[in-house]
Formats: C-alpha cells, sequence, structure tokens
C-alpha cells in the first residue's frame, strides 16, 4: 500500500505538542503561563508558513502543563485564518464525552469549521488518579466513551446506556454543528483492537510512533483498511504522528535534540517501559529504521516521503519540541518544516515511481 493507494484523499501536513515547558534564553525554565502563550505563538507561526494543522496534546504533569488544549486552540483559532486545530490526544477514558464534544463543536465554531479531535485510551495515565477513575476499567471506559461519542457525532438526539457514565434519553447536546460533523480521529499506538475500534465507529486512524522502525506499524495501517471493508465504511485517512526536530545542519539538530530527549526518557522511562537512551540507541532511532524524525530539512523531508509510502498516510503530524528545548529553537524548527521539509515531502511522494 502506498500514498498513491490513498490519493482520494489529499497529503496533509501538521504539528503537534504537548505543551513542554521550555528553557528561556539564559537556560532556566520558564514558567507554566509562559509557556502555553509560546504554544499560541508557535500555532500562528505554523499557520503563516502554510501548515495543515497544529494539535495541543493533553497533559497534567509540572513539565507539560497542558490540561486544557482545546482552550489554547480558541487562542490560536483567534489569531489564524487556515490552519485546522486539534487535540494531540484528548484522553477520553478521564473525561466525560458529552464535554468533550461540546468543547470541540465550541471550537469548530469559533474556527469557523477548523476543528478535529484525536481520541486516546491515554498512554500517559495521570488524568487517572486525578479524576478519580480506576485503572481496571481503562479498557471499558474508553469502548463506552467513545461508543457514546460516535452517538454525538450523528448531530441528533442521543439515547445511550452505559456502567460508566449516567444515561441519556433523546437528549439534545449543543452546539450544533453548522456543516457536519468535524473530523475525528483515533490514536493508536500499538493496539490492534484500538484499529478495529477506529474502524468500527468510522473514525480516522492516527499511528503514535514515539520508537522502533515504523514499518512495523504497515500491518495496523492494512489491518484498518480491511476491518473498515468488513464493517461497511468508506476507506478513510490515516496519519502519522511521530516526534522530531529540525535544524540547519543534521549534526546542529541532533545535538540541540539529545540531552533534552535524554533527559525525558530517562525520566519516564520507569513508568512507561522505556529504556534508557543511549548514544547509540538515539543514533539508530534518528536513522532510517528509527522512529524520530532529528536532522535537516532534506534529512528529514525523506524520512518523512518514505514513511508515509510504507504505511499508506496521507498525513503526517511532527510532535515537535521537548521538555527544556528553547522557544526560539521550537520556532526555527516549525519554519524549517513548514517552509523546506513540507514542499520537499510533497516533490518526493509526487517524483515517486507510483505516483502518476
Amino acid at each position: 500500500m502506498t500514498t498513491t493507494e490513498t490519493s482520494q484523499f489529499p497529503l496533509t501536513f501538521g504539528i503537534d505538542t504537548f505543551g513542554d515547558v521550555t528553557e528561556d534564553k539564559n537556560g532556566r525554565l520558564v514558567s507554566h503561563a509562559q509557556a502555553i502563550r509560546d504554544v499560541v505563538e508557535e500555532g500562528v507561526l505554523a499557520d503563516q508558513v502554510g501548515l495543515n494543522f497544529i494539535g495541543v496534546g493533553e497533559h497534567h504533569t509540572a513539565d507539560m502543563p497542558m490540561p486544557a488544549a482545546d482552550v489554547v486552540l480558541s487562542a490560536i483559532a483567534a489569531r489564524t485564518n487556515k490552519i485546522h486545530l486539534g487535540s494531540a490526544v484528548t484522553i477520553l477514558s478521564s473525561d466525560d464525552p458529552v464535554r468533550v464534544f461540546q468543547r470541540y463543536s465550541t471550537l469548530n465554531a469559533v474556527s469557523s469549521g477548523r476543528a478535529e479531535v484525536v481520541l486516546g485510551r491515554g498512554s500517559s495515565i495521570d488524568s487517572f488518579p486525578l479524576f478519580g477513575y480506576d485503572l481496571s476499567d481503562y479498557e471499558q471506559l474508553f469502548e463506552e466513551k467513545t461508543n457514546l461519542f460516535a452517538e454525538l457525532m450523528k448531530g441528533e438526539p442521543v439515547t445511550w446506556e452505559g456502567k460508566t457514565r449516567a444515561a441519556l434519553v433523546n437528549q439534545d447536546v449543543v452546539p450544533h454543528t453548522e456543516a457536519g460533523p468535524f473530523p475525528v480521529w483515533i490514536g493508536v499506538g500499538g493496539s490492534p483492537q484500538s484499529v478495529v475500534r477506529a474502524a468500527r465507529y468510522g473514525f480516522s486512524l492516527m499511528l503514535a510512533i514515539i520508537g522502533g522502525h515504523p514499518a512495523r506499524f504497515a500491518p495496523f495501517a492494512e489491518l484498518y483498511r480491511t476491518a473498515l471493508d468488513q464493517y461497511g465504511q468508506a476507506q478513510l485517512p490515516i496519519g502519522v504522528h511521530a516526534p522530531g526536530h529540525i535544524a540547519a545542519t543534521d549534526e546542529q539538530a541532533r545535538e540541540e535534540f539529545w540531552p533534552h530527549y535524554r533527559d525525558v526518557i530517562t525520566r519516564y522511562g520507569p513508568t512507561r517501559g522505556f529504556r534508557p537512551p543511549t548514544p547509540e540507541s538515539f543514533n539508530h532511532e534518528v536513522g532510517p529504521h528509527g522512529a524520530l524524525y532529528v536532522g535537516a530539512p532534506e534529512t528529514v523531508a525523506q524520512k518523512i516521503a518514505a514513511n508515509m509510502t510504507t504505511l499508506g498516510a496521507n498525513r503526517f503530524d511532527l510532535k515537535y519540541g521537548i521538555g527544556g528545548l528553547a522557544h526560539h529553537l521550537l520556532m526555527t524548527n516549525i519554519e524549517l518544516y513548514g517552509t523546506q521539509v513540507v514542499p520537499r515531502v510533497r516533490e518526493l511522494l509526487a517524483a515517486a515511481p507510483d505516483s502518476g
């Protein structure tokens, strides 16, 4: 499967952020408030350089203080004209589907139809104890709440009953959308059940590839296309979310990114099942068979084009930034991505042997 075979969908390119706290020019961590304001500026720049999407991911930690992504996205919407805005994951399992729908349909209204949402089970589980949810209900919470969200997206009064929230009986949920449902994606980091769930509910698939060879996700993409057929759904877009950092040269990009990547992965490794990175493992991940898109514009463009082709994806969202990386470096990253990387990826895919 190649991008040619999914050419009914336009190629789109975005950025994602978790609102990581950055450093100022003196190497000191900025305040949470400044980190949030910086994300707004990054979203404005993304629109200016022609990117299609900015996603802000829900997190609840001191180094990623981003619990209300839709509020930040509304601020970006007020200062932009074209870019689509959405979550880079909303942890639906620990939220109320009705409120998620209301928040993003409100964002859709204030942005004149530019809202999207990526729903996830939550690989980061900080929200579960924060909001009083039991991790033993992890799977049931996501299944039931995704089911309810799918009903809400139909735009009709909802009658629904489950075990994880109060029932609804012919409930009108507002605000109504002006022009049909906004795009909904299911974020998948390695669960075949979530791939099939996305197909069953008719939601697009976002593959979150944060480690290892991206090609190992090709079976998930194929499973999704097969499941869509089996459920009688039309084929839908497939996207890729992956971390990276772009600078003028490969050496500069690696030098800027490596110390922060090392520290963050080492810190979260014990709770997320990651091994502490080494220079050798980092070099592998930034190489052609790894999951990190770190390098000069040409290096990153070649890797994006190759993996979009392998996966049959029509969308790529670069998860930019990592805790401690300075805001001005993130702005350079976004500018290079929008002005050099994305045009080059389009050229490479258009010139591929099977693109005609």
